[in-house]
């Protein structure tokens, strides 16, 4: 089985849900790639200590894990700070932990990380060599889409790790994360298939489907196949630069 055909094969995820539905109302259905207007992500106004954007790595995942800045703190059961190689070409952020990441401390480790495995594994990345966040850092109640305050609690943590990384490009997954990080409200079809900059650093951003959304939505996977390409391309063309000089 080619490499491919492991990406296009892989399975799994958790459901994300509007917070305002009543429980009784919440069925598992495949995720929205619209996000809703209560959660439009341009309000980015970080509300933190002045030191985060000179932190380095213990002490800003040791803020992190203390943060009380927003009520998420409140029913988490960890912060989910971010893994993977802290020097690596390929940075990939996702919207906000599930439930197997409140419980394990890392992103993507549940049936989502299984899938992204697999996709990185099908363009010549270990999981091991590139490097994973969340725009938050904590579950939102009931695996609902994080509200505006709680991804500007969490806005400047995410900027001081996109600065220590130094990526050669980031991989934005899912709709919601690709209009964060570009400060915009495209919708993610009018976003993906193009090199955009990360307004705070000028590093390449690809956006890409959330790999919860392609595991319900087979025909789009061909086109999150030519996403991947075009964000390993630009990694190893830095790779490539920084081998020559």
């Amino acid at each position: 089985m080619t490499a491919q055909q492991q990406y296009l094969n892989a399975m799994g995820i958790d459901v994300w849900q509007r917070r305002d539905l009543p429980v009784d109302a919440i069925i598992e259905t495949s995720p929205p790639e619209t996000v809703p207007s209560e959660v439009k992500p341009t309000v980015t106004i970080p509300v933190v200590a002045d030191d985060v954007g000179i932190m380095e790595w213990d002490r800003l995942r040791s803020t992190v894990a203390s943060c009380e800045l927003c009520s998420l703190h409140t029913t988490r059961t960890q912060t989910v700070f971010g893994t993977g190689d802290q020097q690596a070409q390929l940075m990939i952020v996702g919207d906000a932990p599930g439930v197997d990441e409140d419980r394990q401390g890392d992103p993507f480790v549940g049936r989502a990380g299984q899938l992204l495995n697999e996709m990185l594994h099908a363009i010549g990345f270990k999981r091991e060599q590139v490097y994973i966040a969340n725009i938050i850092k904590c579950r939102p109640p009931n695996s609902t889409a994080p509200q505006a305050s709680e991804i500007s609690s969490c806005h400047a943590y995410l900027q001081r790790q996109i600065a220590l990384v130094q990526p050669a490009v980031i991989l934005a997954a899912g709709e919601l994360t690709a209009q964060y990080l570009l400060k915009c409200d495209e919708t993610l079809a009018d976003l993906r298939g193009k090199e955009h900059r990360y307004p705070e650093s000028d590093v390449p951003v690809i956006a890409t489907y959330h790999p919860a959304f392609l595991l319900n939505a087979s025909a789009e996977k061909r086109n999150a196949w030519h996403d991947l390409l075009m964000a390993r391309t630009i990694a190893s063309e830095k790779i490539k630069h920084d081998v020559t000089g």
